[in-house]
């Protein structure tokens, strides 16, 4: 009697297929996953850390100054640059920019639309930034960020 002949693929050929085919899923996969999003939500957020950081540099400025504590618009010399601050703290935005290291010119990946630095790049640049609200006699300054448009 005559035995058939088996046709078809083995076990082991099957496992190599699916794990080759794996291997080029793991490797392709994040070319065609947007990742741009969560980056500018994470830049975005470092910006607001920046300005608290700056803002605490140029409290401890002002502290040493004698009268820059007070209402009146004051400048503090920090690294050469005169820095208007209101009750210890930056004045406005742009005193605050003076001391941080980000480009919001026309190559910088920010701009500045009043009181906020937003995303150049971001869908909604309106809505991918950080705003910033100046201190009073009672309050210090506020940071609100907005990522929502990233």
């Amino acid at each position: 009697m005559k035995q058939a002949r088996q046709t078809g693929f083995t076990l082991i050929e099957l496992i190599v297929v699916i794990v080759l085919l794996g291997i080029l899923a793991a490797t392709a996969l994040p070319k065609f996953v947007n990742v741009s999003s969560d980056a500018r939500t994470s830049v975005t957020k470092g910006i607001e850390g920046s300005m608290r950081a700056a803002n605490a540099l140029i409290y401890a400025k002002a502290a040493s100054v004698a009268g820059a504590m007070g209402a009146g618009p004051t400048n503090v010399s920090i690294n050469g640059t005169n820095v208007s601050v209101h009750y210890g703290y930056a004045n406005n935005l742009a005193a605050l920019i003076l001391v941080m290291d980000i480009n919001t010119g026309a190559t910088g990946d920010f701009q500045v639309a009043g009181q906020q630095i937003n995303s150049k790049n971001a869908t909604t640049p309106a809505n991918c930034g950080v705003t910033y609200g100046a201190a009073t006699a009672t309050v210090p300054p506020t940071y609100t960020t907005v990522t929502t448009g990233c």
